[in-house]
C-alpha cells in the first residue's frame, strides 16, 4: 500500500485513477467532491465483500467511537482520515438516524438512491458550516434545495465482520457502483511515522480541517471505545451537561458569567469562556448539552483553557 509523503496534502485537485470511486464521481459531483476524495486506497479498490445485512426501522444498535490519539505514538498499522465536523449519520439500509437513534428527515430522493447496505458516516457541507448543515439536517421538513449541497461522507459498515481494511474496500466499491454526487467514501491512507503525522494534521487543520481519524486495519468492527480507532486534533472536544449558571461580574453583571458543567466522568467545571454576550443574557438552559474545547487535563482530570463551543442540537 502507498504511504503518504510529508509534503502530501490532505486535500488536492490531483486527477484520480480510473479505477477509483474519485474518478466516477468527478463525472458526476461537483468540484467540492472532488476535494474530498485524494486518499482512495489504489490497492484496495478490485476486492469485494459481500453486502451488510440492511437493520431497517430500529433504533441505532451502538455507535464505534473514538478515543484520543496518544502524542507520539507511531500510526503504524493505522489507517488515517480527515475528521470532518459534520452531524453523525447511521444508515441502516432503510433510515437515515442520528447518533441517538432519531430518525433524519432527509428528502426521499436523497434516501431512496442510497444502497441498501447499513453505512455509518456524516453528513457534512464545507468546512466551517456546521451550524449551516445543522440547521438543514435537524428541520422536521426537508428543503430541497437546501439538502442538493449536503454530502455522505462515509467512513464505515456497522456491524460488518470483516476487518477495517476490507471495510474500505466494501465501502469504496459500493459508492462506486451507486454513483451518486452526494455519497462520497472518506478517503484513507496509511502514515509511516509520527513525524509525518504531525505534518498532516497541521496541514489539515490549516486547509480548514478540523483534525484526523485513525483506525486500526485489521480491527473488526464494535460498538463504543475501543483501541481500534482514535481521532487527533489541535485541541481536544468533549461534551458535557449545563447543571448550572453562575452570575456574571463586572462587565458582565446581570448576565451569565459561566455555566457549571458537568463532564461525562461526573466532575464539574466553571465553563465561561467562549461565550458571546447573547448566550450570557440566554445561556442555554439547565439540562442542555454543550460542547467545549480544551488543550489539555489537569492532573485531577478537569480539561484546561476549555472555551464554550456550541449547544448539541436536541436529537
Amino acid at each position: 500500500m502507498p504511504q503518504l509523503l510529508p509534503s502530501t496534502p490532505l486535500c488536492t485537485a490531483a486527477p484520480m485513477a480510473p479505477r477509483t470511486p474519485g474518478a466516477i464521481l468527478s463525472r458526476r459531483a461537483s468540484v467540492s467532491a472532488l476535494l474530498l476524495s485524494p486518499w482512495l486506497m489504489p490497492g484496495l479498490g478490485a476486492q469485494t465483500l459481500g453486502p451488510v445485512p440492511a437493520v431497517g426501522g430500529g433504533a441505532v444498535q451502538g455507535l464505534q467511537l473514538a478515543t484520543l490519539w496518544p502524542l507520539g505514538r507511531s500510526p503504524e498499522g493505522f489507517w488515517v482520515s480527515e475528521k470532518f465536523d459534520g452531524v453523525r449519520a447511521v444508515w441502516d439500509g432503510q433510515l437515515l438516524r442520528f447518533r441517538s437513534g432519531r430518525t433524519i428527515a432527509a428528502p426521499a430522493w436523497f434516501l431512496s438512491a442510497l444502497p441498501r447496505v447499513a453505512l455509518d458516516g456524516e453528513l457534512w457541507l464545507a468546512h466551517g458550516a456546521f451550524d449551516r448543515l445543522s440547521g438543514v439536517v435537524r428541520q422536521t421538513e426537508p428543503d430541497d434545495e437546501a439538502w442538493r449541497a449536503v454530502k455522505y461522507l462515509v467512513f464505515d459498515a456497522p456491524g460488518h465482520t470483516a476487518p477495517f481494511a476490507r471495510r474500505v474496500a466494501f465501502l469504496q466499491s459500493t459508492v462506486a457502483e451507486a454513483q451518486l454526487p452526494w455519497l462520497i467514501p472518506v478517503a484513507q491512507r496509511e502514515v509511516k511515522d509520527a513525524r509525518v503525522l504531525d505534518t498532516l494534521l497541521r496541514d489539515t487543520v490549516r486547509q480548514g480541517g478540523e483534525g484526523l481519524m485513525l483506525h486500526r486495519a485489521d480491527a473488526l468492527w464494535q460498538p463504543g471505545r475501543t483501541e481500534a480507532l482514535f481521532k487527533l486534533k489541535p485541541e481536544f472536544d468533549e461534551e458535557g451537561l449545563v447543571v448550572g449558571h453562575q452570575a456574571g461580574k463586572g462587565r458582565l453583571w446581570g448576565m451569565t458569567g459561566a455555566l457549571l458543567v458537568q463532564m461525562p466522568s461526573g466532575q464539574r467545571f466553571a465553563l465561561g469562556a467562549g461565550l458571546s454576550d447573547a448566550q450570557r443574557r440566554k445561556p442555554p438552559p439547565v439540562g442542555a448539552t454543550v460542547t467545549y474545547r480544551y488543550r489539555e487535563r489537569t492532573p485531577s482530570g478537569l480539561p484546561r483553557f476549555a472555551s464554550f463551543l456550541r449547544v448539541r442540537e436536541a436529537e
